[in-house]
């Protein structure tokens, strides 16, 4: 479509993913209509923490901000309802991408959630109120006001131009956008509300008593006044003052009529400025849901306040749920700075390390420049001080809450560990007490695990018990006699992990193992190398000798002579050259016949996986296949080779002993195809 001509109105279609959403949210979500409100003003509140600092960093801007506020008009005659600021307002081309389109990420997925949650409202599956919240949690913000409104017009003129922009829509297929040469500096929105009640049974937005109790629930600590005009009946007049009859019981508003008075409907206090014991839980709660757009609890709120060299407060926020885009590589990270009370920018990266990423709230320091950037802040002393300080302040309450609170803390972990080992790469600083608080799953019995844990009696307790985890802490204190490593074994699956081979020699011996399943998990442990000393060995890989560690459980038996497999080793290193690079004995299993191993310093199945799936182009690389001298399968191959090398099926024996040792430990055979045919074939 041709740009606009000056003057002209200009009827524009929305992008196709914006209609989808629209069409989901006003058709779909009703259970919480009081979000649209929220979200509105809070939009008016950055308006206004935007010009605030516009003015201060430009003064030939030429704005007056004695008086910024935010005003609440409702008429209920015409059945609308006026939100309207003296912010920074917009101009045309950023009402046009801000408001007319949503091109940003995660439309996609927020369209797929709303769609699979209205299907499994509308068969009884989960509550109205469950797809209410996905409102928060995808963030939609002005489109919310399509919940409560047939008609949305929104005026806007911003601060230094002339010319206004006045928006409108019904929420369907199209927009009408044209100049507005009488704007106000800021932006209006106003909604031609729907009926009250109804199958939607939505609030009467056009009252006053309705909009106290959003503005008090949702929206009492936005730092900016809320202003709204009531009437009240004027005040009697005395006696003896003019003709007025004030005898009897004649109706007050009768008596002296109404005035209009201006009330402010928030109280306007910052959360972090006032003492703890002055604030609520509940208004903890509201302000993490402003913050972080979500609408979660909060597992726990962290208050900072720091004075001497650096001056600054901290409110900050452990979220119970998991973000849907903590994986993304488009999240936004950080928490809002402020200096001085006066806003400077959302999702400040300077101030949180990616691997707390979850963590959400507000910095208002006193000493930085009110005209910083981003550039600047990553050069700054101060915020590189103060970012040290919330990280140690933030593990700290995590290590408390592991200690003081374990079944929270397990649910914690189960949510964002993963995204906290990830600073035990990139943040050497905070390793020690990354590890402290990082708990992994083992191999130790559940009887040896904590009563709480695992209950006398309780058949369903199994080694695989995923409540409980070990610090690695933990574990070096249990080490067996003799054992200077920490074991573990990575794989894409407890299960997958705990079945492995790889583990029998050291089970047998009552060895204990850390079972590491997370993808970062394939990353750090050769990040970090060692703990206390003790070197953190993978189990699949090298040549493991169990020798004088732990016990074995039962009669050691005697070991066959290795030189009677020599033969057969070399037969099979050539017979499977295209696929092992090695075939030798293990130490390490006790009843499975065969397994594949690495070298020393070789990437793991799971690894490699993850770099080829990243784009990364890897060379093939070949294992080690270790065989059971004392498994009978092993045996009777040694045996038919001894006997007649040249023996129709034994290379077909041996391609079904290296495929079964890739697919125990969870690997991908090369040509699944043709193992299935052969073991077919073979039974």
């Amino acid at each position: 479509m041709s740009p606009q001509t000056s003057g002209a109105a200009e009827t524009r279609e929305f992008q196709a993913e914006t209609r989808q959403l629209l069409d989901l949210m006003i058709h779909s979500i009703y259970s919480n209509p009081d979000t649209f409100l929220r979200e509105v003003i809070s939009n008016s509140s950055d308006a206004l923490d935007k010009l605030r600092l516009a003015a201060l960093q430009d003064s030939s801007l030429g704005v007056d901000t004695s008086d910024l506020h935010i005003e609440l008009i409702p008429d209920a005659a015409t059945r609308t309802l006026t939100i309207r600021d003296n912010g920074i307002g917009m101009s045309r081309d950023e009402v046009v991408d801000l408001i007319g389109t949503l091109a940003r990420s995660g439309t996609g997925q927020m369209r797929e959630a709303l769609s699979a949650a209205r299907a499994a409202q509308e068969s009884g599956e989960i509550s109205e109120q469950a797809t209410a919240d996905l409102i928060g949690q995808f963030g939609i913000g002005f489109y919310s006001t399509f919940m409560v409104a047939d008609t949305v017009t929104l005026v806007t003129r911003k601060a230094g131009e002339d010319v206004g922009t006045r928006w409108t829509s019904s929420g369907e297929d199209t927009y009408t956008i044209e100049e507005a040469p009488d704007a106000p500096q800021g932006t209006s929105v106003i909604l031609h509300l729907k009926p009250a009640g109804g199958d939607a049974a939505l609030p009467d937005y056009a009252e006053e008593h309705t909009l106290r109790r959003v503005v008090r629930t949702y929206s009492d600590f936005i730092a900016w006044p809320i202003r709204m005009d009531v009437e009240r009946p004027a005040p009697s007049p005395e006696p003896g003052d003019g003709d007025a009859d004030t005898t009897g019981d004649a109706d007050p508003s009768e008596a002296g009529g109404t005035v209009t008075e201006t009330e402010t409907l928030n109280s306007q206090k910052a959360l972090w400025t006032r003492p703890r014991s002055e604030v609520t839980d509940e208004e903890y709660a509201e302000f993490y849901r402003h913050v972080s757009h979500a609408w979660d609890e909060p597992l726990e709120t962290i208050t900072l306040k720091a004075e001497g060299t650096f001056e600054y407060q901290a409110l900050l926020f452990l979220p119970t749920q998991v973000p849907f885009d903590l994986f993304s590589p488009d999240t936004k990270r950080g928490v809002q700075l402020y200096v001085r009370r006066v806003f400077i920018m959302d999702d400040c990266e300077e101030l949180v390390p990616p691997f707390l990423r979850f963590v959400k709230g507000i910095v208002d320091a006193q000493d930085l420049s009110l005209n910083v950037s981003r550039e600047i802040l990553q050069q700054d002393r101060q915020i590189r001080a103060i970012r040290k300080r919330l990280v140690k302040r933030v593990l700290q309450t995590i290590e408390q809450i592991r200690t003081d609170r374990p079944e929270e803390f397990r649910s914690f972990w189960a949510n964002f560990g993963a995204v906290l080992k990830e600073g035990l790469i990139s943040d050497v600083d905070s390793r020690e007490q990354l590890l402290a608080v990082s708990t992994f799953a083992s191999t130790r019995p559940v009887s040896e695990k904590a009563p709480e844990s695992a209950s006398e009696g309780d058949e369903t307790s199994t080694g695989n018990d995923d409540e409980v985890g070990t610090t690695i802490a933990e574990y070096i204190s249990r080490m067996a006699d003799g054992q200077e490593e920490i074991y573990y074994l990575t794989g894409t699956s407890r299960a997958a992990v705990e079945n492995s081979p790889h583990l029998e020699a050291f089970r047998a011996r009552g060895v204990e193992v850390l079972i590491l399943t997370d993808p970062v998990d394939e990353v750090w442990v050769d990040a970090v190398g060692e703990v206390d000393g003790k070197r953190l060995r993978s189990v699949a890989k090298g040549d493991v000798d169990l020798s004088g560690i732990g016990s074995e459980g039962e009669e050691k038996k005697d070991e066959p002579d290795a030189a009677e497999f020599a033969d057969l080793l070399t037969w099979l290193g050539q017979e499977l050259s295209d696929e092992v690079k090695q075939v030798r004995l293990s130490h390490r299993l006790t009843e499975s016949a065969a397994c594949m191993v690495g070298d020393e310093f070789d990437m793991t199945p799971q690894l490699e996986a993850m770099y080829r799936a990243s784009g990364m182009e890897l060379p093939t690389s070949k294992r080690i296949l270790e065989l059971n001298p004392g498994h009978p399968l092993v045996e009777r191959l040694r045996a038919q080779h001894a006997e007649d090398p040249s023996a129709p099926g034994l290379g077909d024996t041996a391609r079904l002993l290296s495929g079964a040792a890739v697919l125990a430990e969870g690997g991908t055979l090369a040509d699944p195809a043709a193992f299935a045919k052969l073991l077919v074939d073979r039974i």
